[in-house]
């Protein structure tokens, strides 16, 4: 079986993703992609007088998080400054 036999579009993660970010998000751990450090995302520096919000590693202050909201249904989420987020998963 090739690659292109067992592949799904991204419609396929749907529910995961729906769970994954149904959750309280500050306590989730977050590791700076910059310097390496790991921290609660409730931890981190936020800045939110400014057309979008920046979230920065308190050790380092490169940023995170970048969150864009438009005035109706849409959200911009960057987090290429964040190499790996933990989140816990709600107990059944």
């Amino acid at each position: 079986m090739d690659a292109s036999e067992s592949r799904l579009d991204g419609n396929a993660v749907g529910g995961v993703l729906a769970e994954i970010f149904a959750t309280e998000m500050t306590a989730s751990m977050g590791t700076c992609a910059g310097c390496g450090a790991t921290e609660p995302v409730g931890a981190l520096h936020a800045y939110v007088r400014a057309p979008g919000v920046v979230v920065r590693c308190p050790h380092c202050s490169s940023v995170m998080i970048r969150i864009v909201r438009d005035e109706k249904d849409r959200v911009w989420l960057d987090i290429r400054g964040v190499s790996c987020l933990e989140i816990r998963r709600a107990e059944d």
